[in-house]
């Protein structure tokens, strides 16, 4: 019987060798919330227009929106970084400036009537084909003496092209019979133009005649200060008007196309790209998409393994696998003639003309 058992005891711890031990296997399980360990979101700055303040005499004074100069600033840094279509293919760059100043003007006119509802590029392309190969040159002669058809089929890829060609014709025999075939040298007689309202007034007499009575706002111009919280307006024409009543005259001329470019390049009308942009970095843009982070839970677990002692076994062997951390940013992606820029737009929401 004591042989027997002794036998027994032997086989026993033989078959307990390296590689055939069983195993007692426990599980620990740890949950960390990234939330935890996720960087602060940056703080926004709240919405503050320019206000009217009534100072003690009775006079009104306008307080422009805080840090609007250091915003400014710092969009001029990311215009400088970035080329936009409005720097090589805008209104004020397309004139043939071999041509005389005269027909440079009218160039740039119907460059602006052109360009409305229509991108940069396509502008570019139409004002480029009338140079060179509209019969006489691109001049208001040449233009009075196009078929209807034929100017047409020079424009015909910027958007109302039907509406824009009707425009560009009665605007040529205005300036012939009114202004002594040159475009008007003032905001009222522009805006008495077919299809010219004050936007395009306003440029044209800042790049035709190089003088800045007042700021050409676009739909970039008019989206983006809304959006910085600058002014809290409709229309591009309050817009405008909300501007002119704090901006310095000196960033008259300037802020068109440096609104313009920053609204074609970083601060696009869909899917504003928040995260390459100086302003939402430092928490000055109230509009901004602040990335956010979300909570995702990190499981680690541990195998201990315990086998019995032998002369060639550790006591204990740790084998562990953790689940890697993983940040998930999450970008929410948010009169009777009427003027060229209110097209397609109704009639409730459309800019009120000037007389002239």
């Amino acid at each position: 019987m004591g042989s027997s058992s002794d036998g027994e005891a032997k086989l026993s711890t033989r078959k307990r060798k390296r590689g055939q031990q069983t195993p007692v296997v426990k599980h620990e399980s740890k949950q960390t919330s990234l939330a935890a360990i996720a960087s602060p979101r940056p703080k926004k700055a709240r919405r503050v227009p320019a206000k009217k303040i009534k100072g003690p005499d009775g006079s009104i004074k306008i307080e422009p929106p805080p840090n609007w100069e250091e915003m400014y600033s710092l969009t001029r840094l990311m215009r400088n970084a970035n080329v936009a279509p409005v720097d090589t293919m805008g209104c004020e760059s397309l004139a043939d400036k071999s041509q005389s100043p005269r027909d440079q003007r009218f160039q740039t006119l119907v460059s602006l009537m052109l360009s409305s509802q229509t991108k940069d590029t396509v502008t570019s392309v139409a004002i480029k084909g009338m140079q060179d190969r509209m019969p006489g040159g691109f001049n208001l002669e040449s233009v009075l003496a196009l078929e209807p058809a034929t100017l047409n089929g020079f424009i015909n890829k910027v958007g109302f092209h039907n509406q824009k060609t009707k425009f560009i014709k009665q605007t040529a025999e205005i300036l012939r019979d009114k202004w002594h075939s040159d475009i008007p040298d003032t905001i009222e007689g522009l805006v008495s133009l077919p299809g010219v309202g004050p936007k395009m007034g306003y440029l044209t007499l800042s790049a035709a005649w190089g003088r800045d009575e007042g700021i050409g706002v676009d739909v970039h111009v008019h989206r983006i200060t809304n959006l910085w919280g600058w002014n809290k307006t409709q229309q591009p024409e309050q817009t405008r008007v909300a501007l002119e009543s704090w901006l310095p005259k000196d960033r008259w001329h300037d802020i068109n196309n440096l609104l313009v470019g920053f609204g074609q390049t970083i601060c696009l009308p869909v899917g504003k790209k928040c995260g390459e942009c100086m302003l939402a970095d430092r928490g000055l843009c109230p509009s901004a998409t602040v990335a956010r982070t979300t909570t995702v839970k990190k499981e680690k677990t541990t195998i201990k393994v315990e086998a019995l002692h032998t002369d060639t076994e550790p006591l204990e062997q740790d084998q562990s696998a953790a689940v890697e951390l993983d940040k998930v940013k999450v970008e929410v992606v948010e009169s009777s003639i009427m003027d060229i820029e209110d097209i397609g737009i109704p009639p409730r929401k459309r800019t009120p003309r000037r007389k002239g």
